[in-house]
């Protein structure tokens, strides 16, 4: 829909509420979208890999899911299929609450690309300031960080979890069928002890 304004764009969010559909707003242009089985089980999977990674690195994390990221001065809203505080975890300790009026966007967002957006998610997420995404599409992987002009580039390793590169966790993530949940994700959480046993030690 096009011509849609911010206040349409927030009782359009209160009317739908916990429904399981997926709204994108972008100065003027809203986009509703009703996620996939596949898509739900894409997210929880890499999000289970992200888990694991925060857990063997020993890297804080605070969870915040689908969270919707809005702001009126930008004139753009979404909400990712989950999305984590990292570097600014700790600031944010001991609060329920989230204000990205005044608060940093999380550290990191994961899009499960299933169905393409016909918004341009990526151009918002810029503008909304989010360091680092991670995009699959049910094949690929791709890692996007914020660079300096504004813009994504894409990575062969997380700027978060620098230790597993990017080709690994594609790697594993195909491998997806070929087991057990459980089964999985130890294996995964085996081959992160692997690399980090074979980290040179400092000093």
């Amino acid at each position: 829909m096009h011509g849609v304004d911010w206040e349409t764009y927030q009782s359009m969010r209160e009317v739908l509420g916990e429904r399981p559909v997926r709204i994108t707003y972008d100065r003027g242009a809203l986009e509703l979208m009703s996620p996939s089985d596949v898509h739900e089980r894409l997210k929880k999977l890499v999000d289970r890999l992200l888990v694991v990674l925060s857990e063997e690195l020993d890297v804080p994390i605070r969870s915040q899911g689908s969270m919707t990221f809005n702001r009126q001065d930008l004139d753009r809203g979404l909400e990712p299929d989950e999305c984590y505080y990292i570097h600014n975890e700790a600031a944010l300790r001991g609060r329920d609450e989230i204000d990205l009026s005044v608060d940093p966007p999380p550290d990191l967002a994961i899009e499960i690309d299933v169905t393409s957006s016909s918004l341009n998610r990526l151009a918002i997420y810029a503008a909304l300031g989010v360091p680092e995404i991670w995009r699959f599409d049910g094949t690929s992987l791709h890692v996007y960080l914020l660079q300096s002009g504004g813009l994504y580039g894409e990575a062969t390793a997380s700027r978060a979890f620098p230790q597993v590169p990017v080709s690994e966790l594609a790697a594993h993530l195909a491998r997806r069928n070929d087991m057990d949940e459980v089964s999985w994700v130890r294996e995964f959480r085996a081959q992160v002890r692997e690399v980090m046993r074979k980290k040179p030690s400092r000093g």
